[in-house]
């Protein structure tokens, strides 16, 4: 059967190839404040005690900073009962006593006290025994609502930023397909709720700015290409290709064009399309009868990695982003029946992320861009469609191994998984560029 076929279903679509091609574009990082240079191991992550928090909120601002330093894998939280006994105390008396956290290999102390909307944070270099980083940070709506949270989090990747010098990611959003319905999620795996009317829907994709998503949905011609406004619903077409197949849509880096595969009987290619809807689609790739699906651009938005079926099975290619220059990036040997497809362009530039077939299994790989160095990341279970956080060192995938589709979230250095959602049928992430995603 040929891919084309497998793909004018909607579950061969899941099983197959019904990725959202993901634009990776790192996002611009904008926010005040730089590494405050604290002494620790290099190599290691550094110890981080979090003080109980005052005023309102301060028991879940103090759960959700210490939850998101964890998942941000960077930073070493150091806890139990008796640790945060000892912060109680200082926090009352206002004094950190910088003995006691050097002894439990402490690098950095974090005090934060609230005052209405306003979050004080003293950050404290446990080495140097001085105050180290100091800012007042803007909390939105009540405790515990979604915007809170949101400020809570983008507080704690800012912190993270000032400790490790690498923003976190818990100020991002994770969209994903269950049912026939599009979700979204926060990075920590709270704040779920559907963001696409009840149909039939896949391939969800964000837009740089996250304000917008795109996706594809069957209507009655076929499968069309839309693009929706998150904070007013409003949905506009951007397939000028009626008819047929329209699916895995990515945004490029500049979020003016959108890179989708159209196909109609036999084969499928790429087309890039103004993301106003306005102008006619451009054809980029001549597959000549075979499928051309899921691209992703490349952080710079001058090149495509995408899946093709053109050696006779699946392969990941590349090509600038007019089409040209194509080059297979996947090994391929004559006589194998490999399938790589569902790439995913890392926000550095420097490796893409895609599912292989090993021993009839999709497994997580990804492949350097430089000497096409190939490395496994996953073996248990069955994990598929992988999407890069905007650190370019988390992934999130859809995976089989708790017995039902779920989306789990991976930290590709170090091979600790976490399981995002508890949304049984779970598919198809797609993660945000920007940490102030609506």
């Amino acid at each position: 059967m040929q891919l084309t076929q497998r793909l004018i279903t909607c579950a061969a679509l899941a099983a197959c190839l019904g990725v959202p091609a993901r634009a990776t574009a790192q996002q611009q990082d904008t926010t005040r404040g730089v590494r405050i240079g604290l002494t620790y191991q290099p190599g290691t992550k550094p110890g981080v005690v979090v003080f109980p928090v005052s005023g309102a909120g301060g028991d879940s601002l103090q759960a959700i900073v210490s939850r998101d330093f964890d998942y941000g894998d960077r930073i070493e939280v150091i806890g139990g009962d008796a640790v945060q006994e000892t912060a109680r105390q200082q926090a009352a008396k206002n004094a950190v006593d910088f003995t006691i956290w050097k002894s439990l290999s402490a690098a950095a102390v974090v005090q934060i006290s609230v005052t209405g909307s306003t979050a004080h944070v003293n950050v404290y270099d446990v080495s140097a025994k001085k105050v180290a980083a100091s800012h007042d940070v803007p909390l939105s709506g009540a405790p515990n609502t979604e915007d809170w949270r949101m400020s809570v989090h983008a507080m704690a990747d800012q912190i993270e930023r000032w400790i490790t010098g690498v923003r976190g990611i818990a100020a991002t959003r994770i969209l994903y397909v269950r049912g026939n319905r599009i979700y979204v999620i926060d990075a920590d795996g709270f704040g779920e709720h559907p963001v696409s009317e009840p149909g039939t829907v896949l391939a969800p994709a964000w837009s740089p700015d996250g304000r917008t998503i795109a996706y594809s949905e069957l209507v009655r011609t076929g499968w069309n290409v839309v693009i929706r406004d998150l904070a007013t619903g409003r949905e506009h077409s951007v397939t000028t290709t009626p008819g047929g197949l329209n699916i895995t849509p990515a945004f490029s880096p500049d979020g003016q064009w959108l890179c989708y595969a159209h196909g109609v009987e036999n084969g499928t290619d790429l087309y890039m399309a103004s993301a106003s809807g306005t102008g006619a689609a451009r054809r980029v790739t001549v597959g000549r009868g075979s499928d051309n699906v899921s691209p992703t651009f490349s952080p710079d938005g001058a090149r495509l990695a995408f899946t093709s079926g053109r050696a006779g099975h699946p392969e990941v290619y590349t090509s600038d982003v007019d089409g040209s220059n194509v080059a297979l990036l996947t090994p391929f040997n004559f006589g194998d029946q490999n399938y790589r497809s569902n790439p995913d362009w890392s926000p550095d530039g420097r490796l893409i992320a895609f599912q292989s077939q090993l021993d009839g299994r999709f497994q997580i790989m990804t492949i350097t861009l430089r000497d096409q160095t190939v490395k496994q990341l996953t073996s248990e279970g069955i994990n598929e469609d992988p999407t890069w956080a905007p650190d370019g060192r988390h992934l999130a995938f859809t995976s089989s191994r708790t017995g039902v589709k779920e989306i789990f979230v991976l930290d590709a250095e170090s091979g600790r998984a976490r399981q995002l959602t508890h949304d049984p049928g779970a598919r198809l992430a797609a993660w945000s560029h920007s940490t102030s995603a609506p």
